[in-house]
């Protein structure tokens, strides 16, 4: 049985350590790809729906006004709360663009089970352009970024723009790790799934649509009640015929995790919801953790060189990963000593979300049904 054991965990350690290589080589690869060309400058309505006061909100709203682009950028930002901390920074980024189109709703439509969406929909009478890019509030862009979107968007046969986003952390060691799981194991595996045909993801990072794709697969409102409300709003537009389109740039993710619990109360969240949408795909992705597994080879078989080898082999095959991540933009330095620790944090997160439980979102808590829909506790 000891034997046996140790054989399936050598197994993993080394496919594991194979898929880290292939990974790494496509993430380069994506890293290389070329970016279409802006064919017309067409006007833009950014939305970005906030809650609270987020670190880093004022640098991440600042970067998305400072856009280098020749249409008009309006911004409309939403808030559910008339005391919502977030209005100053709406009023403070009002005061630094003056001659910007900024403007703030307040409220949103009751009843509905994800609060982004009930805020997003009392945003919308506020929208007056036809090409809508919405986005989460803890992204951070580049200047060129909206006209690397309008481009994507203008594609042949596309009908969303979504974007894939690295790691940025502002805190501590929390943060740190928090935004490794992003380099380290979420960017790769995507860009994985995607070379094989195997992935179909949309991202809150960025939604990019038309006014009239939206109305066509139900507004807002037909996603009222989704927890993975970005990956279903990418699922409609390609049920109509439609590409989802990832350019090759990436985003910053802000990070400011100040706790363990905090981060791994975000992390279950994440990882409930992928293996909603994706069940099979999720339970497979086991091999991406192949330093466990080597871990464990080692007594399995009384500590023997060919698991040292393997072990060390699996070390160097993980580092690569997020050596070739740090080319992308958008994220800080990949924290490589903090690496092995990720490593063994993720494959728990990965355990820990077969176990059923509610998620917890904006410091509110949710059951998830067997649909991927979610009520609030």
């Amino acid at each position: 049985m000891t034997s046996g054991l140790w054989l399936v965990c050598t197994l993993v350690a080394v496919i594991g350590s194979a898929y880290a290589l292939l990974a790494a080589t496509l993430v380069a690869r994506f890293a290389a790809g070329k970016k279409p060309a802006l064919r017309d400058a067409e006007d833009v309505t950014l939305l970005k729906p906030l809650h609270g006061s987020e670190p880093e909100l004022d640098s991440n709203l600042n970067s998305f006004c400072a856009q280098a682009y020749a249409a008009d950028i309006q911004m409309v930002c939403g808030v559910q709360d008339p005391c919502d901390p977030a209005i100053l920074f709406v009023q403070n980024l009002r005061a630094q663009f003056p001659n910007s189109d900024i403007r703030l709703a307040v409220g949103s439509k009751p009843n509905l089970g994800n609060p982004k969406i009930a805020n997003i929909i009392n945003m919308m009478p506020n929208a007056a352009h036809d090409v809508l890019i919405l986005s989460d509030s803890d992204m951070k862009v580049e200047p060129y970024y909206v006209a690397e979107i309008v481009a994507a968007l203008q594609q042949p046969e596309v009908g969303l723009v979504t974007c894939l986003y690295r790691g940025r952390a502002v805190g501590g060691i929390w943060s740190r790790l928090a935004a490794a799981a992003v380099d380290q194991h979420f960017l790769p595996s995507v860009v994985v799934g995607l070379h094989f045909g195997l992935a179909q993801p949309c991202f809150g990072s960025t939604i990019a649509l038309r006014r009239e794709t939206l109305q066509r697969i139900g507004g807002f409102d037909a996603f009222a009640d989704a927890l993975a409300d970005d990956y279903e709003m990418g699922a409609a537009v390609r049920r109509l015929g439609l590409k989802v389109a990832i350019p090759p740039n990436t985003l910053g993710h802000t990070f400011a995790d100040a706790s363990f619990s905090q981060m791994i109360s975000h992390e279950l969240r994440w990882a409930r919801t992928i293996r909603l949408v994706d069940p099979m795909g999720y339970a497979g992705s086991i091999v991406t953790h192949p330093l466990p597994f080597a871990l464990a080879a080692l007594p399995l078989s009384g500590f023997s060189a060919i698991a040292f080898m393997i072990l060390a082999a699996t070390l160097a095959s993980r580092l690569f990963v997020p050596i070739q991540v740090e080319r992308l933009p958008g994220g800080g330095k990949s924290a490589l000593l903090l690496s092995p620790l990720r490593d063994l944090v993720s494959f728990a997160v990965f355990v820990a979300s077969f176990v059923p439980g509610s998620v917890s979102w904006r410091g509110r808590r949710y059951s998830v049904e067997t649909d991927g829909s979610v009520t609030p506790l």
